[in-house]
């Protein structure tokens, strides 16, 4: 593995991670502040990378970069206050039959309006190209890419901050923990968990902008992502965002890394000392190449990290 190939994957793996980043960090937020595990939030990352391709076809990219998240997150304030505040109050089981209900009528809605082939949601002219200093380095990177991974950053800046030096910030940290005396003190609780629930879904939609045309707008998209998601959070640990940003850039870099490894599992193997040959219990599995079982490595830390720290690598709560 050359110099120019390790640095080309690396990023890759960093702009991907950051992207689940986008979308494990309102995932995150609301499970932290409403306890309920959004089932339908890769949904609403969906929704928003539709909303941005037809918003796209009017009036532009660069508009739908703005529009198309705030759309999402009006959208999931309306669902919070009209439909998940009603089943709160029955419990757990009720909210996430709610979310799960929720995820596949999105899914229907959206093959009813867009049909159930990709749609052609295109890079901007503006950034369709690799970056030109990278470039004569004789390192292809494309400038969306590096895009994707400004938004990211500049998401989590403003997220810090939001959460630590603003009023409402002090707010919603108040009412993660202390709900009732939040609201003794006069603030409107239900109304802090509908911004919360409605701005985690904006989230979800800018993940949906930025990401829906650098891989592919499909109906299919958001089951594609939903369970890395889940892997994530429960690998970060639920309910921190730091946790959440760690795991993103970790599973992000192992599964691109992985994908473009032609090593078979019986070669590294050898690299540890154990010597495979077709005796060996299931010798077929030992031919499979990295590439061929990355899909399941998420899944593999995921259970790695279950048995070895059930709270995840950052968290707090083991619920």
């Amino acid at each position: 593995m050359n110099f120019e190939f390790a640095l080309i994957q690396l990023l890759n793996g960093i702009s991907y991670g950051l992207l689940l980043f986008m979308l494990s960090s309102g995932l995150t937020l609301i499970f932290s502040m409403m306890g309920v595990l959004n089932f339908a939030h890769a949904s609403f990352y969906m929704i928003g990378a539709y909303l941005a391709y037809q918003i796209s076809k009017w009036i532009g990219y660069w508009p739908a970069l703005v529009i198309a998240p705030l759309a999402v997150g009006l959208i999931g304030a309306l669902i919070e206050r009209w439909g998940l505040r009603r089943v709160h109050k029955w419990g757990h089981v009720p909210e996430l039959l709610f979310t799960f209900g929720l995820s596949y009528i999105m899914v229907e809605l959206v093959q009813v309006i867009w049909g159930r082939a990709a749609v052609p949601y295109a890079v901007p002219a503006a950034l369709d190209g690799p970056i030109d200093w990278l470039a004569d380095l004789g390192i292809t990177f494309p400038e969306y890419r590096a895009f994707m991974m400004l938004v990211a950053v500049l998401m989590l800046a403003a997220l810090y901050l939001l959460l630590t030096r603003t009023r409402i910030g002090l707010v919603i940290q108040a009412a993660l923990t202390h709900p009732h005396q939040v609201e003794a003190l006069g603030h409107n609780v239900p109304r802090v968990f509908m911004l919360v629930f409605g701005g985690g879904c904006a989230l979800a939609g800018l993940a949906g902008v930025i990401g829906g045309n650098a891989f592919v707008t499909q109906p299919a998209m958001a089951a594609e992502l939903g369970a890395i998601i889940f892997v994530v959070i429960v690998v970060g640990g639920m309910g921190s965002l730091a946790g959440a940003f760690v795991a993103s850039l970790a599973i992000g870099v192992m599964q691109t890394f992985a994908v473009a490894s032609d090593a078979s599992l019986s070669g590294l193997a050898e690299l540890v000392g154990v010597t495979v040959t077709p005796q060996t219990f299931g010798y077929s599995v030992w031919k499979l190449t990295v590439a061929q079982v990355a899909p399941v490595l998420p899944f593999l830390l995921l259970v790695l990290i279950l048995i070895v720290r059930p709270k995840g690598l950052m968290g707090t709560r083991e619920d």
